[in-house]
């Protein structure tokens, strides 16, 4: 076979999404909280793309500390099934502080969690089809005087890490993954 006729194999941009979107969600993935936990809040919103358009093959992860501050989360809070060793999802008793949601064909995604304790925020990575590196940004569920990331934004800026409240216990944070509106992303290294 003459070489311009092999066939060339993927290139990053290619074959970074949405694949993951088979194999990293696992079921109730969204239920940080334990099941009927009183203080247990929603945060909610859509990932839109730099066109506007909802993006409905994102991933969404959620970390937070829990309600007294602690980070240890829940080790084997994962359940699995004891024949197939697929994840069924969690036991529904621990909070775990993490959470892993796809977002639906309308680009929505959702987490039901508890308010983070010792922060005013939820800390969120998004996986999307054409990132070669996932993004991190901040869900603020209460405008913090004096955070030292808030403070550092202009007005405009800022509000693009502040969660909506929408009704009581629920809170709107949408992703705008560029644009005039882009969410701010911040950078680790």
């Amino acid at each position: 076979m003459p070489p311009h006729t092999l066939p060339t194999p993927p290139t990053p941009s290619q074959t970074v999404g949405p694949f993951y979107g088979y194999a990293l969600p696992f079921p109730r993935g969204g239920e940080v909280a334990p099941v009927g936990h009183p203080d247990t809040i929603t945060l909610h919103g859509y990932v839109y793309d730099g066109a506007g358009q909802p993006v409905p093959d994102a991933l969404i992860e959620t970390w937070q500390p829990a309600p007294d501050g602690a980070r240890t989360g829940a080790p084997g809070s994962l359940r699995r099934d004891p024949v197939t060793g697929q994840v069924i999802g969690r036991d529904g008793v621990a909070f775990t502080g993490f959470g892993r949601v796809p977002t639906d064909a309308d680009g929505h995604w959702a987490v039901r969690t508890l308010p983070p304790g010792g922060v005013s925020y939820i800390s969120l990575a998004v996986f999307a089809r054409g990132l070669l590196h996932h993004l991190y940004t901040r869900a603020y569920v209460v405008d913090e005087p004096g955070d030292p990331l808030l403070a550092s934004l202009d007005a405009d800026r800022r509000a693009t890490l502040i969660a909506r409240s929408e009704a009581p216990r629920t809170y709107r944070f949408d992703i705008r993954l560029q644009g005039a509106d882009e969410t701010v992303f911040l950078e680790f290294s």
